[in-house]
């Protein structure tokens, strides 16, 4: 469950980082949770083949968010924003910041 989480996450902030039948397969297997053969079957290709794309696709998810580390940027704008202490127009700003950044 918290892999499906992690990645959710990532999807939506670098997805369009990946090709376009990377972020597909994933979409399909974290978002709507389709199994590999479903996915697969959809496709018109292999199951392995999808395995093979999904984990270049994590590997590379992973490598962008060690990088940029948005994801965590994300996650710390939005418990700044919840702390509550901000005067309203910075909150505002703080939100807008954490909507850009993905998902």
């Amino acid at each position: 469950m918290e892999d499906k989480i992690y990645f959710g996450q990532l999807i939506d902030i670098y997805g369009y980082f990946l090709t376009e039948n990377q972020r597909d397969i994933m979409k399909s297997f974290y978002d709507y949770d389709l199994s590999l053969g479903e996915i697969a079957n959809n496709l018109g290709i292999s199951r392995q083949a999808v395995s093979d794309s999904k984990h270049k696709a994590e590997v590379s998810l992973k490598e962008f968010e060690e990088k940029l580390g948005l994801s965590e940027l994300k996650t710390a704008l939005i418990k700044l924003e919840n702390e509550g202490d901000l005067p309203e127009t910075a909150a505002k700003r703080i939100r807008a910041l954490a909507d850009s950044i993905g998902g």
